[in-house]
This record gives structure tokens, C-alpha cells and sequence, in this order.
């Protein structure tokens, strides 16, 4: 059974205990919204400050290939690729799919995430197991990196939708820190106490409320990014391993990757409950949509492991149809890899993702599954493709609205 967790007094520690028990799994997910014509923007009250929704029905329309901001196509084309145990990034020229500049950052960058803004891509580094975690700015008219900012444990970093706060995940404190979108200054923190491994993050349609995974405890948790409070938990019917999330079209229904339980768990996100799941592959881990926003590319590791083998011959990449929540592809990895993360190209021709466990990175054909491998440094994690379309990032490798 799934137990589903609300918190709705002021004094949170004091109902934590309190629950209620949901459904079981669902057998056959229910699909997201198909995409009609868009309707007027007025249709969703947004938080203030937020840029309108255009198409209630499709939070990712501003997104697509045609909507790149004046400023931002300045700025050369790059795969910006984090190294975790190398302590670097890499810089590819998709054009020519070689790597064209490498730098050092602070200690295990985990991902290289596109400000609110779109003027800044920064570096999260960690420091797995110290406190000397940092965020280093990464200039992409230049593609070099400024000086680093002292933050504590940015495993991950996300935006609210407002563009007011940045939000550092901080996974080993178990804790959300909002801070300056610029200056990274402290601006207040939500304590997640059951999150073990609280790392990504997704966004309801209206920017009210976001969800984020706790790959360590089996479950998710929902956050008031206005009153910057915890809302609740909800434990995945398997009690697997959640690592990505994707909200879909939508803005309601909210995809899960779970690296235990080889799919994707299927929520919706204004009643909390989980309504369906996914079979994928072995590993699930990343999920990306598509440029015309009809599919999803979910990324099957290839292990359960959080470091697994070279050359798993489960890794993979499944395309997922929004609107039947059906895998309609599954792209083998030849020779075997560790599809992780990454996202799609502005033209939405090739997803870029690293392989964790293999010290590369695939440039897959979204046509044909055909892949290119890119050698780069120790333990590729969530890199990031530059430019990308749309008036703003929420976060993690380049969410765009």
C-alpha cells in the first residue's frame, strides 16, 4: 500500500505522523492531457511574478525550436558536461563532436544548470562527504568560468518559477535552501527530515508547489515554494529508488524515474497520489521531453547500483508517448553504456546524455536512435546542452518554460 503523508498545520514536525493510505499501484497509468490549441494565457493564475502560462495545456510550448531568445542565440553551442570524479568540465562543439575546452571546478560537480535568467550556467559541486561545497558561474557568450561561490552541498539547483529564489538542494543535509538567483545569498531553508537523498525536482503548472524525489527513502515530497513550506510525503507503491522527475504538458501529472524499480511512477500532483507506472528498463534514471513536446526520453542506466558496471548491456533509452503513457522505442545502447543524464538539442535532433559509468557521452539521433559516444573526463554526470529555446530555466539541466 502507498502511504500518503499531508502536513497542513503551521507546526510540521508536530504531523508528520499523521497519514492516510492510498490506493495501490495502478496497473494501467492514466495519460497525460493531449495538446490542443492553445487557450488564453489568463486561463492559469500563476504565483506573482511568474511569466504567464501561454498554453494551459502545454507548460513546455514557449520551449520549442523556434523560440530561442535574441540574447541567448548569441551564444555559441556547446554540451557543457560535469565530471563528477574528475572534478571538471568538458566542453563539446556539437558541430563537430569533439570537446573543444575543459576546466577545473570545485570538488564532484554533479550538474551544470541553466540560470533563471539564462545568462548563467552553473556548476553544482558538491563536495560529497565535506563542507566545502561551491557553485562556479559559467559565462556562455565565453564558456569560460568565473569565480566560485562557497554554498553548502549543491547536490542539485532549481528555480521557482517567479525567478525570486534559487533553490540549492542540499541532498546530504536532507534540506532546500533558497537563496539569490544572483548573489546566492541565503534567503531561507525547508527541512525535509524523511527526504533521504532529496535531489530533483519538478514544477506544478501554476509554480504554486513543486515535488521532489528522495532517492533514498522511496518517496517524494511535496514543497509550497510561496510559504516555503513542507506539504507532505508520498511513498512510491514499491518503496524503490526515485531519481529524476518530468512534469508532463500538463503541469499536473508528474513522471518518476526510479532506478530500483525499472520504470516510471506516474502522480498526480494536485491530489498527491500515485495513479500509474511505466515499465522502461533497467536503472530508470533521467527524463527529458521532446522539442515538439509529444514524447519523453527516459534514460535506463543499465544497474541498480549507484555505481555500476562499464558497458551494462541493459543500458537504454526508451521513448515514452505523453499522451498514452505507452513505450513506443527502446534504444539499445550498442556495445553497452550507462545512458544518465543530459537533455535535448534546441533543434531537438539529438538528446545529449552523459554515460555515468562509462566516461562518455552519447549524441543520439531522436529520429533513429543512432548514437555517437564522446570520450570526456572520470564519471560524466548532468550535463547540459547550450543554447535552449524558451523564456526561462527552472533548473536541474535545463527545464525550460
Amino acid at each position: 500500500m502507498m502511504k500518503n503523508t499531508f502536513l497542513t498545520g503551521v507546526a510540521t514536525a508536530a504531523l508528520l505522523g499523521i497519514c492516510a493510505l492510498a490506493p495501490a499501484r495502478a496497473q494501467t497509468p492514466e495519460p497525460a492531457a493531449a495538446l490542443p490549441a492553445p487557450a488564453t494565457a489568463s486561463a492559469i493564475q500563476t504565483i506573482p511574478g511568474m511569466p504567464p502560462v501561454i498554453n494551459p495545456n502545454n507548460i513546455y510550448s514557449e520551449a520549442r525550436p523556434d523560440n530561442i531568445a535574441p540574447e541567448v542565440a548569441k551564444d555559441p553551442a556547446r554540451i557543457y558536461v560535469p565530471n563528477l570524479r574528475s572534478n571538471d568540465v568538458y566542453v563539446i562543439d556539437p558541430a563537430t563532436m569533439t570537446v573543444v575546452d575543459r576546466f577545473p571546478v570545485g570538488r564532484s560537480p554533479q550538474h551544470v544548470v541553466p540560470s533563471w535568467d539564462l545568462r548563467t550556467l552553473w556548476a553544482t559541486n558538491n563536495a560529497e562527504g565535506t563542507t566545502q561545497g561551491s557553485l562556479t558561474p559559467i559565462n556562455p557568450r565565453t564558456g569560460k568560468p568565473g569565480q566560485a561561490i562557497p554554498v553548502d552541498d549543491p547536490y542539485n539547483m532549481y528555480f521557482t518559477p517567479d525567478g525570486k529564489s534559487a533553490i540549492v538542494v542540499a541532498e546530504a543535509r536532507k534540506r532546500l535552501d533558497f537563496r539569490d538567483p544572483h548573489t546566492m545569498a541565503m534567503q531561507g531553508s525547508v527541512e525535509a527530515p524523511e527526504c533521504r537523498g532529496i535531489n530533483h525536482a519538478a514544477f506544478s503548472i501554476d509554480g504554486r508547489y513543486a515535488i521532489f524525489t528522495c532517492e533514498f527513502g522511496g518517496m517524494v515530497a511535496k514543497v509550497d515554494t510561496v510559504n516555503r513550506r513542507l506539504l507532505g510525503y508520498l511513498k512510491l507503491s514499491t518503496g524503490g529508488m526515485p531519481q529524476d522527475i518530468l512534469a508532463a504538458p500538463n503541469g499536473k501529472t508528474f513522471y518518476v524515474a526510479d532506478m530500483h524499480a525499472d520504470g516510471v511512477f506516474v502522480l498526480d500532483g494536485d491530489t498527491f497520489k500515485e495513479t500509474g507506472f511505466i515499465h522502461t528498463g533497467v536503472g530508470t534514471h533521467g527524463i527529458y521531453p521532446s522539442r515538439d513536446d509529444t514524447v519523453m526520453y527516459v534514460a535506463n542506466r543499465g544497474s541498480h547500483k549507484v555505481h555500476g558496471p562499464r558497458h551494462s548491456k541493459d543500458g537504454s533509452v526508451s521513448v515514452v508517448d505523453f499522451a498514452t503513457n505507452k513505450v513506443i522505442r527502446t534504444w539499445p545502447v550498442p556495445g553497452g553504456g550507462s545512458p544518465d543524464m543530459g537533455n535535448v538539442s534546441a533543434d531537438g535532433k539529438l538528446l545529449w546524455l552523459s554515460g555515468r559509468f562509462d566516461d562518455v557521452v552519447y549524441a543520439i539521433d531522436t529520429t533513429t536512435g543512432a548514437m555517437k559516444e564522446i570520450p570526456v573526463g572520470a564519471e560524466p554526470h548532468g550535463l547540459t546542452v547550450w543554447p535552449q529555446p524558451g523564456r526561462y530555466s527552472v533548473g536541474h539541466t535545463g527545464i525550460m518554460r
